[in-house]
């Protein structure tokens, strides 16, 4: 795979080649229902249900709402769900990739250097006319060993640092960026000197992603640049993988220079009541 996204047209001749990829639903809505019930209703033949609560996060805690998982925990289950070191591996979720997103990044994150995101999600599968199943697979178990530190992760005093000297992406909506409203997390705001970059701009209303050049010009405008050192954030730290993935598609960050991700996120960061918060 050339590209960290699949067109549905790329996988399904993906699945056809002698090199056909692990495919991972990874469907979940932070207000429920959980995502096993789509799951159970329907999905890409031969996908595995991975859960983002118990498999690609540890428990909420003073981590934040979704912690790195545990190394041994993440591994257990990309092994049960049959992903291997030398086989592609392709997320995709109910539309937009900003929860796929973060299959995607764990997965680089851990060492695996084959994965995309499938544009657009299951509805782009559907919508195509695509065949879905409710048979669930029992793929052979993988082989995949779990080396955390591929990618970049920064703590709360390095994200304060990046907003002052560098550049902080707050991938939530704008009115919880401005501290308007604050549905989940402890305090609203935004950490002082971030700069708002809701990952809904990443994609059309139909969850297909822009192209290229498109999220190019949408970073540039924000201030990204090629010698800019970028981090970005967002409530737990899940849609803020589709910011990483987003540079990376748009040509702005390369596959070995990914930007930083503040796993705690603002969830991590709203919970201490030291460190200083800013509404606009």
């Amino acid at each position: 795979m050339q590209s960290p996204l699949v067109s549905v047209e790329e996988l399904v001749s993906l699945l056809d080649s002698a090199r056909a990829p692990v495919v991972l639903d990874v469907r979940w809505r932070l207000a429920g229902p959980p995502g096993r019930e789509d799951y159970q209703a329907g999905h890409l033949p031969g996908a595995v249900f991975v859960d983002l609560d118990t498999a690609l996060a540890a428990p909420p805690g003073d981590g934040g709402r979704h912690p790195l998982p545990d190394p041994d925990v993440l591994a257990h289950a990309l092994r049960a769900a049959g992903v291997r070191a030398d086989t592609p591996v392709v997320a995709y979720d109910s539309d937009n990739g900003s929860v796929a997103a973060r299959a995607w990044w764990l997965l680089r994150w851990a060492g695996h250097r084959e994965v995309a995101v499938l544009d657009g999600g299951y509805a782009a599968w559907t919508a195509a006319g695509q065949r879905v199943t409710t048979e669930v697979p029992t793929p052979p178990p993988g082989d995949f060993t779990v080396t955390p530190g591929h990618m970049p992760v920064i703590d709360a005093p390095e994200a304060a640092a990046l907003a002052t000297n560098g550049l902080l992406l707050d991938a939530r909506a704008p009115e919880r960026y401005r501290g308007e409203v604050e549905p989940i997390d402890p305090r609203a705001g935004h950490v002082p000197g971030a700069v708002n970059a809701p990952f809904t701009a990443h994609t059309t209303p139909d969850g297909l992603w822009h192209p290229a050049e498109t999220l190019a010009t949408h970073y540039r405008a924000l201030g990204v640049t090629d010698t800019t050192e970028v981090g970005t954030y967002c409530g737990s730290g899940v849609t803020a993988s589709s910011v990483v993935l987003a540079l990376e598609v748009a040509g702005l960050r390369g596959p070995d220079s990914p930007a930083a991700l503040y796993a705690g996120s603002w969830s991590h960061w709203s919970r201490n009541l030291e460190n200083p918060v800013e509404t606009t």
